[in-house]
């Protein structure tokens, strides 16, 4: 019995080992996958695309770096304190002046330009490269991280009185100022060398701008002549030429408008002088122009209304005893009063004069005029 049981279970293991048609299996081993390896001239092909693609690129950010191949452009880049590095570079590629961004601020930072970059107004070009658009952007009183303050010049100050004002924001002192503006050299061919600081009225442009505390005296009043000379554009400029009045006298005009007028009217006391300049004799004015404002700036410490006696005042900024214009502008217009001497009202207007309800009354004749001036209507000039 115990014979038979050990060859069943032999038998039985036998059978388990053959399989279904009785044959013991073999397994093959499965063969490996070959890597595809590139072959030595599909592998030179690939070396040359990449190459060729870092060169070009390469050769795209050098073109940039040392500014070839660039449209033309010209653009004024006002930097402020408030910027960094990668703000210029914005407003550089925004002017068209570069083309990367990164690429510039890579370089700037690489050479501290942010201890040679200060806040200013700068024209700047597509010509530039990195360095000269850095270099361009110099201030000789500071850079991005000194001190600044920011002051606003009202319209229609005086050259004295922005003077005073930059002095009390402690841009310089009041004395450093006044002899920069007497004979600090700016190069524009309308600032004349007179040594005087009248030389500057009507240049100086009323904004509000950033300066360095303690800047160089001439650096900051030519950061306001830069101004007034980028607002002077190609249109305005041709309309100064049509005009048959010089650049100085547009801009004299154009102080007395200022001075004259709160800004609701400027075209019309416009005409006026104009009319008046053009006057023959016969409305009375013998080209007189009899302007107030132009009076108090012979009188700057005059107070209350002016009288017979001022009006009589030996001064070739007396417009009541002198005809024509006064030697310099009065003050310092904004662009307002400068394009409405270029583009006038055209108006029969010979007169005008301030009324109680604030408005400028307009008149074509002498009576109608006086009459007004004899009313209650009439406000009494007094000093502004």
């Amino acid at each position: 019995m115990a014979n038979y049981k050990r060859d069943e279970t032999t038998s039985w293991d036998a059978g388990r080992v053959r399989g279904s048609t009785g044959e013991v299996r073999h397994t093959e081993p499965r063969p490996r996958k070959r890597r595809r390896r590139l072959g030595g001239l599909q592998y030179l092909l690939f070396v040359l695309i990449v190459s060729a693609v870092l060169a070009g690129i390469g050769w795209l950010l050098i073109n940039d770096l040392c500014a070839f191949n660039r449209d033309p452009a010209t653009a004024t880049i006002e930097v402020t304190s408030d910027d960094t590095v990668g703000s210029i570079a914005a407003k550089l590629k925004d002017a068209k002046l570069i083309e990367y961004k990164w690429f510039f601020q890579l370089f700037a930072d690489m050479s501290h330009a942010n201890e040679k970059i200060g806040v200013g107004s700068y024209e700047l070009n597509s010509d530039m490269d990195y360095r000269a658009l850095i270099t361009n952007m110099r201030n000789s009183s500071g850079n991005l991280n000194a001190d600044t303050v920011k002051v606003t010049i009202p319209e229609g100050y005086t050259v004295s009185q922005i003077i005073a004002l930059l002095a009390s924001k402690g841009v310089n002192t009041e004395e450093a100022l006044t002899e920069a503006a007497k004979s600090g050299s700016f190069n524009y061919d309308y600032i004349e060398s007179t040594g005087e600081i009248s030389r500057l009225e009507g240049f100086l442009f009323p904004d509000t701008y950033e300066f360095y505390l303690n800047e160089k005296a001439s650096s900051a009043l030519n950061r306001l002549i830069q101004n007034f000379d980028n607002k002077m554009t190609d249109d305005r400029l041709a309309e100064v030429k049509a005009s048959g009045y010089s650049l100085k006298q547009i801009v004299t005009i154009a102080s007395l408008i200022e001075k004259e007028t709160d800004g609701n009217d400027q075209r019309n006391i416009a005409s006026v002088i104009y009319n008046r300049l053009k006057d023959s004799g016969s409305h009375g004015t013998y080209k007189k122009l009899n302007i107030d404002a132009s009076l108090l700036y012979a009188l700057p410490d005059h107070e209350g209304a002016i009288t017979k006696k001022d009006k009589q005042v030996d001064s070739p900024y007396n417009l009541y005893t002198n005809a024509g214009l006064p030697p310099t502008p009065i003050a310092n217009p904004g662009i307002n009063a400068i394009d409405a001497a270029l583009e006038p009202a055209q108006t029969d207007y010979y007169y005008y004069a301030l009324g109680k309800d604030g408005v400028h009354h307009f008149f074509t004749n002498y009576d109608d005029h006086l009459k007004f001036v004899n009313s209650d209507e009439y406000a009494t000039q007094t000093t502004k």
